[in-house]
């Protein structure tokens, strides 16, 4: 099943980007591009796209007022609202998934996770760059997370992709760090998901930092800091 794309940013040279980013993908197509909120908004009622990826600062509406008006609580039938964005700010960052976005990307992330971000909003779950993760965590808490242990037990192997998720590692830094493959590192978090009864990287994270499991990696002293709070 092809994957309809609306792209909307106020930059023509960012929209043409994405679209040709997306388009070297053969089951995802852009069906319509925006350059304003309000037009946004338009076209995402005409078209009916799968997936949308709205800029934060754009002219008339900004990319969470978008979310709100297309994704926010009751509305029906919602698209999935991907903010792709420069601006890392905290607010931003909350303010987006509070109104309802399934994914937020900063536009200096790979051509490759983007279109992750796409997949993942199409298959109902959520992405966020990696490096804001535990920035994420601080601001909400997913409630899915628990601190009870898995009725399987987790592998050394699972136990230390969870940590390098913790701490923000792509799923190819994780491949590097482990020396496994990309499909590997995959397969584990699949595994993970499945024994903790999680539904993204998100809420893995978050089981990781609850339970204690993200300290660990972080008082390793070749492992990176969470990223900084605002």
């Amino acid at each position: 099943m092809t994957i309809r794309v609306l792209v909307a940013d106020d930059q023509a040279m960012i929209r043409h980007g994405l679209r040709l980013i997306l388009e070297d993908r053969p089951d995802i197509t852009v069906v319509g591009e925006a350059e304003d909120g309000y037009e946004a908004i338009r076209q995402a009622r005409a078209l009916r796209p799968d997936v949308c990826l709205v800029d934060i600062r754009m002219p008339g509406l900004d990319g969470i007022e978008v979310t709100r008006a297309l994704a926010g609580p009751g509305r029906p039938d919602p698209p999935k609202v991907i903010v792709v964005t420069t601006f890392d700010l905290d607010e931003y960052l909350y303010g987006a998934i509070h109104a309802g976005a399934a994914g937020f990307v900063l536009k200096g992330a790979s051509p490759a996770l983007l279109v992750e971000a796409v997949y993942a909003a199409q298959n109902g779950d959520t992405l966020i760059s990696p490096r804001l993760t535990t920035r994420l965590l601080r601001l909400v808490p997913p409630a899915a997370a628990t601190r009870t242990a898995p009725a399987t037990p987790l592998s050394d192997r699972e136990t230390d992709v969870i940590r390098a998720v913790a701490v923000g590692r792509t799923n190819a830094e994780i491949g590097a760090e482990l020396f496994i493959s990309l499909s590997t590192v995959k397969s584990h978090l699949t595994s993970i998901q499945n024994k903790l009864g999680l539904r993204n990287r998100v809420e893995i994270a978050a089981w990781a930092w609850e339970t204690g499991l993200a300290r660990t990696a972080t008082d390793d002293p070749g492992a990176a800091p969470p990223p900084a709070t605002r």
